[in-house]
């Protein structure tokens, strides 16, 4: 079988997400105290809303992944835990931080005590990497717009607002390029991603969301109501498309409903490719909708307004900055994309579906997670 790669850079990005974490739910409680000292109950309710949503449906996640593992657990933290204090944690809504403390164990493992253990931590650094994408897409991008449409709303647009929409942004972005570092480990034959394809990766991502969410949060300043019924919409839509790609992610029906409506909702703001094969037309389908939406967004909001020349400036702008992403891509993956060089073969019984760790076939999360064929999510 072959060895999968835990470089030492990975070792520092899981140091770093997990202090990413605690960071996060710092200014989570801030922004609701905030919230409470205006008085402003309803952004509030909304705030809470998104948190409680966001957090069971990563909770579910895990459960469902130790369920699907026989609840076979690796680490010494986990295993110090019964199966009953297992379920309180994720009814408690902490079982994912257990998770976290594992990639952690084995991270300092692999630095201070010398372990190799490059394997196991691949796996279980990549559960980490797949419920952080879940959570940035289910919580921060949608606090992130509830954020930015109230400043818009209220004129309070200055510097301050501006640099940590900014920054809530770059977070997503990073967390995004942790799960396609996390992807690449799975693939020894691929060549290394450089620091330099990595940043690239992180800019067109980062222009690429910045441009949905602001044509979002443009609309939601003016027609809130209209702008949580485009959501949706949107969202049933691209989760009918994700059922029409007959994903295969998870090991139970209950849990593949789930994560084709999860992939809904990433679709809403950027591309996830959840099928195998060649990606160009549906990637190329999926921008097309996505720069027609975004300029549905700011026509709108631009109508609402009068047609007055700075909010005419600024949806162009909107509008630029997405191109400009997608040309950012396109150099991406022209110049700077790693790519295969020779096929890995897998040790398990359906080629490119599961991969076997320690002679165990591991939980088949497997379209996206474990193929080993070429892919651009």
């Amino acid at each position: 079988m072959a060895v999968f790669r835990f470089s030492r850079l990975d070792v520092g990005l899981t140091v770093l997400g997990l202090g990413a974490l605690v960071l996060d739910i710092v200014l989570d409680v801030r922004t609701a105290v905030e919230l409470y000292q205006e008085g402003d109950i309803l952004r509030l309710s909304v705030l809470l809303l998104l948190l409680v949503s966001s957090s069971l449906l990563v909770q579910s996640y895990s459960w469902l992944w130790y369920s699907y593992d026989g609840f076979h657990r690796d680490t010494r933290v986990e295993q110090a835990l019964s199966l009953r204090t297992l379920r309180i944690l994720h009814c408690l809504q902490l079982g994912t931080y257990l998770r976290h403390l594992g990639v952690l164990e084995l991270a300092v493992g692999h630095v201070f005590c010398g372990t190799d253990q490059r394997d196991l931590s691949v796996f279980l650094s990549h559960d980490v990497a797949m419920l952080r994408l879940v959570e940035a897409f289910s919580e921060s991008l949608p606090q992130l717009v509830l954020m930015l449409s109230t400043s818009i709303h209220r004129g309070e647009l200055h510097l301050w607002p501006g640099l940590k929409a900014a920054a809530s942004a770059l977070c997503v972005s990073f967390t995004v390029l942790s799960y396609h570092r996390s992807l690449r480990s799975f693939l020894p034959d691929k060549q290394k991603q450089s620091v330099l394809s990595s940043l690239v990766f992180l800019v067109w991502n980062l222009l690429l969301l910045v441009s949905r969410v602001s044509a979002l949060s443009l609309v939601m300043s003016s027609w809130p109501c209209l702008s949580l019924v485009h959501v949706l919409c949107s969202w049933l839509v691209l989760s009918g498309c994700a059922w029409f790609c007959r994903t295969a992610f998870m090991s139970s029906p209950g849990g593949e409903l789930l994560y084709r409506g999860t992939v809904g909702l990433i679709w809403y703001f950027t591309w996830f490719n959840v099928v195998e094969g060649k990606t160009f037309l549906r990637t190329a389908l999926y921008h097309v909708y996505q720069l027609l939406d975004i300029s549905l967004l700011c026509s709108v909001w631009v109508w609402t307004r009068e047609l007055q020349t700075q909010d005419l400036l600024l949806s162009l702008a909107v509008l630029v900055t997405y191109n400009v992403g997608l040309m950012v891509k396109g150099l991406y993956y022209r110049c700077l994309h790693p790519n295969l060089r020779v096929q890995d073969q897998v040790d398990s019984g359906h080629s490119n579906t599961c991969v076997s760790l320690d002679g165990a076939k591991h939980s088949c999360r497997s379209e996206v997670s474990f193929k080993v064929h070429h892919r651009r999510t």
